[in-house]
């Protein structure tokens, strides 16, 4: 068994059972719905997340970062179940505040060993991130070894979702209403990437076939080592994993390939309808 505790938090989109399999902690972010609010996958599951998401008249969502009592928590809870240090994976800083909770929660404890690492990314660059640590954890590699590896290997790990539509990312203050109404207009489908801690338009096409499409041509640019096939409610997403994996550089074990539903720290930022990967690359 290994002593080094794995974490990270709910924007990684990480399923509670496959957390749950893997001794992965997931710290759940905030999401409100008007005066509602809940703690993602902890008393708001994912699948109701986007029930509330679609329904007719509901209000828009807003998300938070947890607070670095939440941390403190869930560190203290790991180091009470034998942890000797914990390697701890998070959103981009550059995205979310939820790093910043994390470290004022590790200067709380200043006797314990725990590193934290910024993905860089979101979604599933924190889920293979955390994945990648807890394969290095049980074969006994030392903490602050698994947190360089995973600063070293966030670089060969590339995300790119086609959007459905524009209102989401108007809606989220991200581009201007008017913008949208012309994207909206010309019926575009704009394909964004997630790269070094930053969200950049990748291409944008007219047609959802074009869209996802494109994606497949940029996921596919490299040989791939692990990939999650991300969606948000999107009832042909199996059809969408299989043009991938068929058309991956040399090929990819089964093995190594999720279907993951983005969850309530990312969705409001996505909306419905969306499809996308995240790839780790095999490192050169």
């Amino acid at each position: 068994m290994s002593h080094v505790a794995i974490v990270t938090d709910s924007a990684s989109d990480m399923a509670a059972a496959r957390a749950a399999e893997f001794g992965i902690t997931v710290v759940p972010l905030v999401v409100s719905f008007g005066a509602d609010t809940f703690k993602a996958g902890a008393d708001l599951s994912t699948e109701e997340f986007w029930r509330r998401m679609t329904a007719p008249s509901a209000p828009f969502p807003t998300t938070a970062a947890c607070s670095p009592g939440d941390f403190k928590a869930i560190y203290d809870a790991a180091f009470a179940a034998g942890a000797e240090a914990i390697v701890s994976i998070h959103v981009a800083g550059t995205l979310s505040g939820t790093i910043k909770s994390a470290e004022i929660a590790k200067g709380m404890l200043p006797d314990r060993e725990i590193h934290i690492v910024d993905s860089s990314g979101v979604s599933m660059c924190e889920g293979i991130l955390a994945e990648l640590a807890v394969g290095l954890a049980r074969a006994g590699v030392a903490a602050a070894e698994i947190a360089r590896v995973c600063e070293d290997r966030r670089s060969d790990i590339s995300t790119f979702v086609a959007l459905d539509t524009l209102e989401y990312l108007k809606r989220g203050g991200r581009i201007s209403g008017a913008r949208a109404a012309i994207g909206t207009l010309l019926s575009l489908k704009p394909i964004i990437e997630v790269k070094d801690g930053a969200v950049e338009p990748a291409d944008r096409v007219r047609t959802r076939g074009k869209a996802r499409e494109r994606v497949i041509e940029l996921i596919c640019a490299r040989p791939i080592e692990r990939l999650s096939v991300l969606h948000t409610t999107n009832a042909d997403v199996e059809a969408f994993r299989d043009e991938i994996v068929a058309r991956v550089p040399g090929g990819i074990d089964p093995a190594n390939v999720t279907i993951d539903l983005v969850g309530a720290s990312v969705g409001p930022h996505l909306g419905p309808g969306c499809v996308g990967a995240v790839a780790l690359y095999r490192h050169s």
